[in-house]
């Protein structure tokens, strides 16, 4: 093939650039040349320009093999741009009609289309099949070819029949690129592509702009989410959420919190979700709320934090999306929630898929749960992961290189550790290492006959969290390596040969155990939140007061998690209080005067700072069933019969209830409680819930005995509370 172009020209004509970044004149050269090319560039790097270029050029129409249909058209724009011809390129997917598509293939066969770009479901279909085998292909680009794995973080089936089908259509060149690829990855693509002799480009991994922190997933995770975007207001974000559902809540709360934000999920109509996405590119909105299957080739160069509200399902999907951040070069957050429950439920998703599949997936889990709970610093693991070395101790741009923990040495525990890796043939994993050194029996362990070693039980007295930490850290230092074929499986390096021959020191920093999390530090940029403890001390008394001179229990005026709200949040207003959680408007007229007296004559006393951002205004949550229930019982409808009719259990109902007079809207029941109850049971119920000093079931279970049924109890509590205080 003719490689004598003029290149830095062309891309002046079309693209521009008075310049290449990194190494993609090489790549492009490489590829004019016939040779098929791996590229491994992140996020940002300028891998669409490896392939469109040379595309621009080159004789015939190139193929470009995409995952999604939204990307295909933001690219087929873009290049039409680069051209006074729109027929320079074109797509192919099931968004087309009939006359679309003959209209598409028509510019291909008169040599106009140097770019199509295809699903690879539709490259599979046996008509396009055929008419592509008429047509001079150029080459063939695979982009996202980490979705051929199913060892990366988004494998797709329909990327393992790219190869057959192009043995079909005919020979050309193959470019395969990914944003993110483990060597283990990497040898899957070229192996499942047939190019296994490709020129590799490999760039950095390293994004010295983002910022890397793990949070602890607490009950207030929404509430931190919150206060950390007001306080960067303007700044264009992206919440990753595992569920639609969890999605679609954490959005509605945003919104509740004059927020701009959007949802974003793969159940959404394809129209919406286009322009959800262009609203975010227009800066529209603010903050897109997605699962996964937003941003890939999203094409914004200023998304300024990416937030993980639950741990990813693999470090690959972890890198690919926090590297949705700071593509300007510019200041790029990237902050994830976790929790060890998390991991749990991810697991039980596994549950049903194929054997081979699970295991691949619970790996990936594991590499992922050791990143968060690891006090390394974050960049060095990120960077480990991909093949990269870190030379720098400190990177100064992650929570753990900011707040150091206090290193060990465990220069005995990494002999140990590589004795026993030596001694099991190096045949296994972390865990079954930790589990000989702990002295665990597993019925694996026993059938080995491992359990008669040396070391078998000599860590016993290490806790498990340690000796993850030496192996996980090892790894990184060089003197432990995972193989690639049977990944996981741990060896030896010869660095860790010559370390067992003459020890040197060897320090490492314990995990953290994010299930026991005490003193927990403010969001990068967000101020603490906190219950006041003098305040909500002074609001019980205020209570207790009120509660005697009212005659009614305390929490009948308002409860502790409300109190708790109060002593953070610093309402001054009655309209402020009407955003505590359990606090309606029939409420915060009520009683709520001398409450926001107490906190407003607190602040000015102690000086104490009420940021605008602390006021988190929750959703009423499902408020059109709600209101449907009120209107019901304002009816006289049986309440097993509202049940019914809203397809949810007679418990839940009676919570929705609950809810509702809790929050101060009065609620006549009387009806039935009549119809279902004895008259002597309503009165003793009544009775002991005055003089009680709690609301709390079991307590009252505990003090009327076995002669009353929790629901009798419930229906007297929504009838008390609605009667004393609303």
């Amino acid at each position: 093939m003719n490689n004598n172009f003029d290149l830095h020209t062309s891309l002046k004509k079309y693209f521009g650039f008075d310049g290449f970044k990194d190494s993609q004149e090489t790549i492009i050269r490489t590829l004019l040349s016939g040779k098929d090319v791996f590229v491994l560039m992140p996020t940002g790097g300028g891998k669409s320009l490896c392939y469109q270029l040379p595309a621009l050029l080159m004789e015939g129409t190139a193929i470009v093999i995409s995952p999604l249909i939204a990307l295909m058209k933001n690219q087929v724009d873009a290049i039409r741009h680069t051209s006074e011809d729109d027929g320079v390129a074109h797509f192919i997917n099931s968004s087309l009609n009939k006359s679309q598509i003959d209209r598409v293939r028509a510019d291909i066969v008169s040599g106009r289309t140097k770019l199509l770009y295809v699903a690879p479901e539709s490259l599979t279909k046996e008509e396009n099949i055929e008419f592509l085998r008429q047509v001079k292909i150029s080459f063939y680009a695979v982009d996202e070819a980490h979705c051929i794995s199913e060892w990366g973080h988004d494998f797709r089936p329909e990327y393992r029949k790219i190869r057959p089908i192009i043995s079909q259509i005919c020979e050309a060149p193959v470019i395969a690129l990914t944003a993110t690829a483990t060597e283990k990855v990497r040898t899957d693509i070229k192996k499942s592509l047939g190019i296994l002799n490709a020129a590799e480009f490999k760039s950095s991994f390293n994004r010295p702009n983002l910022y890397y922190e793990v949070r602890p997933k607490t009950e207030n995770v929404d509430r931190d989410i919150i206060k950390y975007i007001l306080q960067n207001q303007g700044k264009s974000g992206i919440i990753y959420c595992l569920s639609r559902k969890r999605v679609e809540e954490l959005t509605q709360v945003l919104q509740t919190n004059n927020i701009k934000a959007e949802a974003y999920h793969a159940g959404m109509d394809s129209a919406l979700r286009t322009k959800t996405q262009d609203d975010f590119i227009m800066e529209k909105i603010d903050v897109i709320v997605a699962t996964i299957a937003f941003g890939m080739g999203i094409d914004k160069p200023d998304v300024r934090f990416v937030i993980h509200y639950d741990i990813p399902k693999s470090l690959e999907g972890y890198y690919q999306e926090t590297g949705r951040a700071g593509r300007d070069g510019g200041e790029g957050a990237c902050i994830t929630f976790y929790n060890s429950k998390d991991l749990q439920k991810l697991e039980k998703f596994m549950e049903g898929k194929p054997v081979a599949e699970q295991d691949i997936g619970r790996q990936l889990l594991k590499e992922t749960a050791a990143y968060a709970e690891s006090c390394v610093c974050r960049r060095k693991l990120i960077l480990h992961y991909f093949g990269e070395s870190y030379e720098h101790d400190n990177c100064g741009n992650c929570d753990n290189c900011r707040n150091p923990r206090k290193k060990v040495e465990a220069k005995e525990y990494l002999k140990l550790v590589i004795e026993v890796v030596l001694a099991t043939k190096e045949k296994f994993k972390d865990e079954y290492i930790k589990n000989i050194l702990i002295g665990r029996e597993t019925d694996e362990i026993m059938a080995h006959h491992h359990d008669d070693l040396d070391q078998f039980g000599a860590g016993d007295e290490v806790d498990d969290k340690v000796w993850l930490a030496v192996i996980a850290q090892a790894l990184i230092a060089g003197y432990l390596e995972k193989d690639v074929d049977n990944y996981g499986v741990l060896k030896v390096t010869k660095e860790g040969q010559k370390f067992l021959k003459k020890p040197v020191s060897f320090t490492i920093v314990e995990n953290k155990d994010f299930d026991e999390v005490e003193d927990i530090e403010p969001m990068q940029g967000a101020g603490a939140c906190a219950v006041d403890p003098a305040l909500y001390q002074m609001l019980k008394d205020l209570r207790k007061r009120m509660s005697k001179e009212l005659d009614v229990p305390p929490y009948v005026i308002f409860q502790d998690p409300s109190l708790e709200a109060m002593a953070t949040i610093y309402p001054q207003t009655i309209e402020e209080l009407q955003n505590i959680p359990g606090v309606g408007a029939g409420k915060a007229k009520r009683y709520g005067d001398d409450f926001c007296k107490l906190i407003k004559r607190h602040c000015e006393e102690f000086e104490v700072e009420r940021p605008e951002d602390l006021r988190i205004r929750t959703v009423a949550n499902k408020s059109k069933i709600k209101v449907s229930i009120i209107q019901a019982i304002d009816r006289k409808v049986a309440l097993d019969d509202i049940a019914v009719s809203k397809g949810i259990e007679f418990g839940e109902l009676l919570d929705e209830i609950e809810a509702i007079v809790y929050s101060g809207t009065k609620l006549n029941i009387d009806y039935f409680i009549e119809d279902v109850m004895e008259d002597e049971h309503v009165s003793d119920i009544y009775l002991y819930l005055k003089e009680s000093e709690t609301d709390d079931l079991e307590a009252a279970l505990e003090e009327l005995g076995n002669d009353y049924s929790e629901e009798e109890i419930r229906l007297v509590r929504i009838k008390f509370i609605s009667e004393m205080a609303n």
